[in-house]
């Protein structure tokens, strides 16, 4: 009896690895030859594109924590909704307190708070890490289209209104600290690098500069022949970035004692339509590509240097109203009218 048990001598020893499944030996063949295909990859995006969904309406804006673990967006729904960047992009949490929609959400530099401009009048600052609104400030008459907080130094943002004035918050105050009275509406403001200036765009179709030491206007950059949508300062504060109806995308040389011809570069590929959405721009942390809004649902990136357009990205089925570029990695987000947003790897 014992000696059936032996093993014959012809009868190898099977390793491990081939007492797996059929099927499972197949994929892992597959996976393999499979591996080098594709572009490689230069993120760490869990796919080389995320489409986030979840919101109700058209969504005006998006933006990535300065730690680029997360972003934030908003739009008509009047809902700001956080979501993870990397994994499966959940959306995480929801910040109610608006009741019109949200046209602007800024973060400030450390990340610790989220601004947001709304239609109803106000703007509210938001406990970035517990989603808690710690305050509302009120004093515009009319929609707030733009909100910017101070790279450094107080808790100042300044914020930009169709009731034509230009306001400076210290958010440790009730009421706007100071106010610019505009010609006509204003549409985008963003802050100078020291936030002692305040840079404004509007249907008149001009930047305007305010001096905060001196309260006033102290110089206009004439260029644009339509009204200015969007503001974007560069990372190391030197040139200002703007969108605009007349198509065109263009940097301005914002230093003091600069040549009064400001406008240095003028970017074209991007349009803006009979919607007169808020087309936002965005400049790459370093400066080397820009991007900006367009309403015939493409993403445009151009390089900084040659003005070529490096990517025109498909995928929205309405007006891209917002674009930014990830703060560590080639990634760019985009939110539009589709109510989508996009995650996107760029090389």
């Amino acid at each position: 009896m014992m000696q059936s048990m032996k093993r014959p001598a012809d009868m190898a020893v099977v390793p491990a690895a081939m007492k797996r499944p059929r099927n499972e030996l197949i994929a892992a063949v597959q996976s393999k030859q499979l591996m080098p295909t594709g572009p490689p990859r230069c993120s760490s995006l869990e796919a080389p594109i995320m489409l986030l969904a979840g919101h109700e309406g058209e969504v005006y804006c998006c933006k990535f924590h300065p730690n680029g673990a997360t972003l934030a967006s908003a739009g008509y729904d009047r809902l700001i909704l956080m979501w993870n960047v990397y994994g499966e992009c959940e959306n995480y949490a929801t910040l109610k307190g608006h009741s019109g929609a949200v046209m602007e959400l800024q973060y400030n530099t450390d990340g610790s708070l989220l601004f947001s401009a709304s239609t109803d009048k106000t703007v509210c600052v938001w406990d970035a890490e517990t989603g808690e609104r710690i305050k509302r400030l009120k004093g515009h008459n009319a929609f707030v289209n733009s909100c910017y907080p101070a790279r450094r130094g107080p808790q100042l943002v300044c914020t930009g209104s169709d009731d034509s004035t230009v306001k400076l918050w210290d958010i440790r105050k009730k009421a706007a600290v100071h106010t610019f009275q505009n010609t006509y509406q204003v549409l985008s403001v963003t802050f100078n690098d020291t936030s002692d200036q305040i840079m404004s765009g509007g249907i008149d179709n001009d930047i305007k500069v305010w001096d905060l030491r001196q309260n006033k206007l102290i110089y206009s950059m004439q260029g644009h022949g339509d009204s200015v949508t969007g503001l974007s300062l560069s990372a190391e504060g030197s040139y200002l970035l703007s969108n605009s109806m007349d198509n065109t995308v263009r940097v301005w040389d914002v230093r003091p004692f600069a040549p009064k011809e400001r406008c240095v570069k003028i970017f074209q590929g991007n349009v803006h339509n009979f919607e007169k959405n808020l087309l936002r721009c965005a400049w790459s942390p370093d400066g080397s590509k820009i991007s900006a809004g367009s309403a015939d649902r493409f993403v445009y990136v151009w390089d900084t240097t040659t003005r070529r357009i490096l990517y025109k990205l498909p995928g929205h089925a309405g007006s891209v109203n917002e674009v930014a570029f990830h703060p560590d990695e080639p990634i760019i987000l985009s939110g539009a009218s589709d109510k989508r947003l996009y995650l996107g790897e760029i090389q």
